[in-house]
């Protein structure tokens, strides 16, 4: 049975219990499934060092690239915020939308028509089979929250989770300042 708690457009914030996890250490993740099937999601803080030009050579654009997850990272993935200029797009929650027509995607960035503020790039995603996640969510792995950014992709570094770490405040202003390798402490 699938958690009425855990709902797509939700954020994952990664506990401080997962710091030693190189992939989701110091995460927010936008939930972007939540089914029968399991769940698929992306990491919206951790910058590649690619641009999207280095990686799509048709693209004329310095937008970054970011690690969506450690899953199949030898593909392209992108969510965004214009739906009316990229069809076949499905939608997340709240005005964030993800895929669509590729062929569409590539002419309207070149043209000049999608802006980087309305659409991100990720290598790879974040996924889990049926009941994973809801068993990661007993372990204490993730808080989940609704998503209350006015645009999701304004989220674009580490520091994003140490300010909604401190924004939940509580036990968790103390992990918001902590290094990000304790060991080095």
């Amino acid at each position: 049975m699938i958690s009425q708690g855990i709902q797509k457009g939700n954020l994952l914030i990664a506990e401080p219990t997962t710091l030693a996890d190189k992939s989701f250490n110091r995460t927010i993740i936008l939930l972007a499934e939540h089914n029968e099937s399991g769940s698929v999601g992306f990491i919206m803080n951790k910058p590649s060092q690619f641009l999207i030009k280095d990686l799509v050579f048709e693209i004329q654009s310095d937008m970054h690239v970011y690690i969506g997850g450690p899953v199949e990272q030898g593909n392209l993935y992108f969510i965004h915020t214009v739906p009316e200029l990229i069809p076949d797009s499905v939608m997340i929650d709240k005005g964030i939308y993800w895929g669509g027509n590729y062929d569409a995607v590539i002419s309207l960035i070149n043209q000049g028509l999608i802006k980087n503020s309305e659409i991100r790039f990720f290598l790879g995603y974040s996924g889990w089979s049926f009941e994973q996640l809801e068993d990661e969510m007993k372990e204490k792995t993730w808080k989940i929250i609704e998503n209350n950014y006015p645009n999701i992709l304004s989220i674009s570094n580490a520091n994003s989770w140490k300010e909604k770490l401190l924004e939940m405040g509580g036990k968790y202003k103390i992990w918001a300042n902590s290094p990000e390798d304790p060991s080095l402490n």
